[in-house]
């Protein structure tokens, strides 16, 4: 697995989890997966959030489909770290979500196995 340039979007994400819907009530979502136990959505996360919210490192688009592991390259060096983390792949790229808390953390851990964080 080789190393990434990611940069850090400048959006701040909230992830909630809707057991009983199969679509949400407003269109102002992201990204939406339906499983059978419920409707995951991630939107943007107001100013006035509270709760978990989420800040996404983005990967090089140009590598994205090319290279065989490259959502585990990210996500390797974060587990090891104790970060959680909540994956959102594209056609182009992969969005890779950690808590807003334990940013420096992640950076740092991915900067140590290579990787290249771009910051806002």
């Amino acid at each position: 697995m080789s190393a990434q340039r990611l940069r850090i979007v400048p959006s701040r994400f909230a992830v909630e989890h809707l057991p009983e819907a199969t679509f949400p009530e407003d269109d102002e979502w992201i990204a939406l997966v339906r499983a059978p136990e419920g409707l995951t959505v991630v939107r943007d996360a107001p100013s006035w959030a509270e709760g978990e919210i989420w800040i996404g490192l983005y990967g090089d688009r140009s590598k994205h489909g090319r290279e065989t592991g490259m959502p585990a390259a990210i996500v390797g060096p974060l587990a090891e770290s104790g970060i959680p983390t909540f994956v959102l792949s594209t056609y182009h790229a992969d969005l890779v979500l950690v808590p807003e808390h334990r940013l420096v953390e992640a950076t740092a851990a991915l900067r140590e196995t290579g990787h290249r964080v771009d910051e806002r």
